[in-house]
């Protein structure tokens, strides 16, 4: 089991809003942030949900390759808002919402690139 995931961003300010804001479409806020002086090397905040930061955004020169990240939800509207709201924050579309029945037959997806280019997914399993 995963505990917990984080991908490098080269404007952590701007990469901050960008997942506060997206995040937010599957109920994940900022739980917590450290600055470099604090952590030894570089920013970090930590979104979440129920308190505990599970997905990290770090100050630094981005992952080459771009990372791959997909989020777990529950319905497929929190789908289509995660999506949405990656637009809306600046995002670029990487799949429009709808079944990928090559990954499964309920497989419901949607994927955008964030400010750094990581492919970043929603995603359903419920039929």
């Amino acid at each position: 089991m995963i505990d917990h995931t984080g991908i490098i961003v080269s404007d952590f300010e701007r990469s901050k809003k960008f997942y506060t804001d997206t995040l937010a479409a599957i109920g994940y806020t900022l739980i917590v942030e450290l600055p470099a002086s604090v952590t030894g090397d570089a920013n970090v905040a930590g979104f979440g949900e129920n308190g505990k930061p599970d997905f990290w955004v770090i100050s630094g020169t981005p992952n080459k390759p771009p990372i791959h990240v997909a989020f777990r939800v529950n319905k497929r509207e929190t789908v289509e808002a995660f999506h949405k709201a990656g637009l809306i924050a600046g995002s670029n579309d990487n799949g429009q919402p709808g079944i990928r029945p090559h990954y499964h037959p309920n497989y419901y997806g949607a994927f955008i690139h964030d400010l750094d280019g990581h492919n970043i997914e929603a995603v359903c399993h419920e039929a």
